[in-house]
């Protein structure tokens, strides 16, 4: 049976909320929540974006049989590896074990506050070191590492759960799917597209699992909901590589000051009709993935949506 998640969106609500959220979707029945790690919103309507390793632990604590999972964090620019090895171990211990590390090579959105954002080229080798360095502490290995972007002349967690903390891996195409398939428990992808799968598959990955994400839009008027994703997710069609380089939410605005209400409805399933959003997430089942997480747009709505998931979207997606 595929995982049902919910996902913690950072950039549309604020901790306290994200904590309460965290507690009901429990409590609906999902089985997983992922957290975004940003530190700006992708659109200034969205108006938030609170440190999520804080919101980790306090869920950790707040909620006691959901898996929980980061999604995903960059320990390439404002974090430095060792660091986010540190903190993952630690929301592993404050979750008795139900915490996964899920990482990806980032954005400029968040990762220019420190710094420059380097070339494609850069980031990919910088990602690939930042692996080496977590994987062996997370296992509990005293790490010394000298790199070309990083260096650890000693590192060791003191405190890490017994079973190491999976790693979860973002894949988009052939290098970053190899990279999972090296040093991940697990791939991540935002589209339904089984081709990354089966690279994943070919780099080591078969048998592992598979996360993915489906952006809905559920409300009770199908043109108000329609109007809330165009306001906060049409930036979602940009793609991988336009979305990795634009360095603010006044770049996205600008870059989708184009884009219609009804280029958005196209690729996200907004209103009430149980079965339209059933049929978004049976997009990434069929094609393999194991564990699936809902964004649910806009943050008023968000106890409505909870509520109905229990009732209706939930025993449906079982049905998968």
């Amino acid at each position: 049976m595929v995982a049902v998640g919910y996902t913690l969106l950072g950039e549309q609500a604020g901790p306290k909320q994200l904590v309460d959220y965290a507690i009901r979707a429990e409590d609906a029945g999902f089985d997983l929540a992922v957290a975004s790690d940003h530190y700006y919103p992708w659109l200034e309507s969205q108006g938030h974006s609170p440190y999520t390793w804080s919101v980790l632990g306090a869920v950790a604590q707040a909620t006691s049989r959901m898996s929980l999972m980061s999604f995903v964090t960059c320990p390439t620019r404002r974090y430095h590896p060792a660091v986010v090895a540190q903190k993952a171990a630690t929301v592993g211990l404050l979750s008795d074990g139900r915490f996964t590390l899920g990482l990806g090579a980032g954005e400029n959105l968040n990762e220019h506050v420190v710094g420059a954002w380097p070339h494609v080229h850069q980031r990919h080798e910088m990602f690939e070191e930042a692996l080496r360095i977590i994987r062996p502490l997370l296992d509990g290995e005293t790490v010394t590492f000298a790199g070309d972007h990083f260096d650890v002349p000693e590192a060791y967690l003191w405190d890490r759960p017994e079973q190491p903390v999976p790693i979860a891996v973002a894949a988009s195409g052939p290098s970053s799917a190899d990279l999972a398939g090296e040093y991940a428990d697990a791939v991540i992808a935002t589209e339904p597209d089984p081709h990354v799968l089966d690279l994943f598959d070919r780099a080591g990955g078969s048998g592992k699992r598979r996360y993915g994400q489906v952006a809905i839009c559920y409300g009770p008027d199908e043109a108000e909901c329609r109007k809330i994703a165009h306001d906060q997710f049409r930036w979602f069609g940009l793609g991988w590589k336009v979305n990795a380089d634009l360095p603010g939410p006044e770049s996205f605005a600008s870059a989708t000051q184009f884009v219609r209400e009804e280029d958005v409805a196209a690729s996200i399933s907004c209103g009430p009709d149980v079965e339209a959003h059933v049929a978004a997430f049976k997009k990434f089942v069929d094609a393999g993935f194991t564990d699936v997480a809902i964004v649910q747009i806009g943050e008023d709505g968000q106890p409505r949506f909870l509520d109905w998931a229990r009732d209706e979207l939930l025993p449906r997606l079982r049905e998968l």
